[in-house]
């Protein structure tokens, strides 16, 4: 009734809500649902309605709180809604559980992506995407490549993909093998991780070629250079089952080193190309093909305290790259490299001054490539081969590279330009 009277006495419904708020304690949504009620509901069956059902509401509220409290009957309500979704739902089923018997590929999971492998001489690796670098013109100064330990530099390195089996090959002639993304991904300053850590290296032992495979074919060989000048050719698929132990990839003399190993088809020439400015050319066929411990043949007649530097395939209508050390470098056509018979003096490559520094890098190159030059302190240089200057065998180079004070051309890299 007061309620009522509250109301009669308002002008308006907003006046009315108001009084009912402050006169009864209400909620604005309580006062609301008072003023929208019909006076039908004020009789004394409408009220015992809302009296049962606050009751009914009541129990509602006790039965939940004695379900929740006691987890048999959480379990047996589970049990009958499933059953009862089993008997309104429930099928044969559709598809078939079988075991798997296949072995899951962890490469499958692996992106396929262009990376750079680099091995520094006290024998830490790192992956890197390989857009890191980006593309500078020659003459440049480069790019930090990584930060190395003092007196460490890199010494290796490799364009390849993540898929790709890297054969890693020691000083003293033995093969070693692990899949690129098994090698650590790595920033650019990043020193890399310790090879010994992925290679279970032998005592003395020191990475002096590394490269890429990406099938074992059977028809494939793989080319060997020391730095004595004694090379050999051995089927690829000799080297497919490699233990973590690794394997002797090649017999070797105890003061002689392997410097190269190059994928051939068994009829390629060769050039071997050495510190003081020598080159060889020859053709594969002069070669042999041996066993996977075999020691080789000579395959140039170096002068006393020469020794081999760079070992590629000679192709034609390509075109001979030549680095020295402080930065120096030149292209040169293939065709100026007569095919020799092995094991003889070879022809000037390039004339080695004090200002040029010893030869460090001998490739064979076309205009389309880019070259990477890497220094003992780091630096990385990518340029095109197309800048390089193509000039005759008997040459010294221009430069290709400003080298600190100090600092000089270690090793050097090409890869294919991409669009």
């Amino acid at each position: 009734d007061a309620v009522i009277t509250t109301i009669r006495e308002s002008r308006t419904a907003d006046i009315a809500k108001a009084a009912l708020m402050e006169g009864f304690s209400l909620s604005d949504r309580q006062a609301q649902a008072i003023l929208d009620l019909r006076l039908q509901h004020l009789t004394g069956l409408e009220r015992e309605k809302i009296e049962q059902e606050y009751q009914e509401t009541l129990k509602a509220i006790e039965e939940y709180k004695a379900i929740l409290a006691d987890e048999n009957r959480i379990l047996g309500i589970i049990k009958t809604e499933l059953t009862d979704v089993k008997k309104k739902f429930g099928d044969a089923r559709r598809t078939k559980l079988t075991i798997d018997t296949s072995e899951l590929n962890v490469e499958d999971l692996i992106a396929e992506e262009d990376v750079v492998i680099t091995l520094t001489h006290g024998g830490y690796v790192k992956r890197i995407p390989l857009d890191t670098y980006r593309r500078q013109n020659r003459g440049g100064k480069g790019i930090k490549g990584m930060a190395t330990k003092e007196k460490d530099f890199v010494e290796s390195m490799l364009i390849t993909t993540t898929h790709h089996t890297i054969l890693f090959f020691t000083n003293r002639g033995r093969v070693y093998q692990l899949k690129a993304y098994e090698i650590a991904e790595a920033s650019r300053q990043a020193k890399g991780t310790a090879i010994i850590n992925l290679l279970q290296l032998q005592a003395g032992e020191t990475i002096t070629a590394i490269i890429q495979v990406k099938e074992f074919n059977p028809e494939a060989y793989l080319f060997f250079a020391t730095k004595k000048g004694i090379v050999k050719k051995t089927r690829l698929v000799e080297y497919q089952n490699l233990h973590k132990g690794g394997l002797n990839a090649i017999n070797l003399d105890e003061d002689d080193d392997l410097i190269g190993v190059k994928f051939t088809s068994g009829s390629h020439d060769i050039i071997l190309g050495t510190k003081w400015g020598m080159a060889i050319a020859f053709s594969e066929d002069d070669v042999r093909p041996m066993g996977r411990v075999a020691r080789g043949v000579k395959g140039i007649k170096l002068n006393d305290g020469d020794e081999v530097i760079g070992m590629d395939s000679l192709r034609q209508n390509s075109e001979v790259l030549t680095v020295t050390a402080d930065g120096l470098g030149k292209r040169t056509e293939a065709e100026e490299y007569r095919v020799q018979t092995r094991g003889g003096k070879g022809l000037i490559n390039l004339k080695v001054t004090e200002k040029s520094g010893d030869v460090v890098g001998l490739r064979v190159v076309h205009p389309d490539q880019e070259l990477l030059l890497i220094t003992t302190g780091g630096i990385v240089l990518r340029t095109n081969i197309s800048d390089i200057r193509l000039i005759s065998r008997n040459t010294t180079g221009v430069k290709l590279m400003t080298t600190a004070e100090g600092d000089q051309v270690a090793s050097i890299a090409v890869l294919d330009q991409k669009d």
